[in-house]
């Protein structure tokens, strides 16, 4: 993207030489400027599993996803327009290295929600699937009926019903 800059007037290109002038008519130079960063786009969530097999067992059961890929470490899923990457922990270290790995059974420091049109019915084929709610359904102040539910290395999942 080239950026003309040296005044804070309007750019206008002038429409006979189809230079870019200022509002003033003054030629600009040109200098390059790099894009702001956009980061809006969240394409894969990583979540760091202590045993791999009870997770992909877990994930196909509960939420009956497309494998993206898979490995004897790794199992990628998609979620329409994101993927969850189940890893197994002991691969985590180099991926946030200098932070350290959570341990297991530290308490939940992520909550995920997917939005539904029925809590209730979701929970009902949940528990079908003998999936243990932590919590809910329950109506919550800003809106939303909710229930959550932990895979079975303790990630925590909600889902949420906008109430009208």
């Amino acid at each position: 993207m080239i950026i003309f800059a040296r005044h804070v007037e309007t750019v206008s290109v002038e429409a006979t030489s189809g230079e870019p002038t200022s509002d003033i008519g003054w030629p600009l130079e040109a200098t390059e400027e790099k894009m702001p960063m956009q980061l809006d786009r969240i394409e894969v969530v990583t979540l760091f599993v202590d045993d791999i097999d009870a997770a992909k067992t877990f994930y196909q059961k509960v939420f009956a996803l497309d494998v993206v890929y898979e490995d004897a470490v790794s199992s990628v899923l998609k979620f329409s327009g994101t993927m969850i990457n189940l890893l197994d922990a002991a691969q985590a270290p180099e991926l946030v290295e200098p932070s350290a790995v959570s341990a297991p059974g530290s308490g939940a420091r992520v909550l995920l929600t997917i939005k539904v049109d029925d809590v209730d019915s979701v929970c009902a084929e949940l528990r079908k699937l003998e999936v243990r709610l932590l919590n809910g359904p329950i109506d919550r102040p800003w809106g939303r009926r909710t229930a959550a539910f932990a895979d079975p290395s303790g990630h925590v999942w909600e889902v949420a019903q906008e109430l009208r």
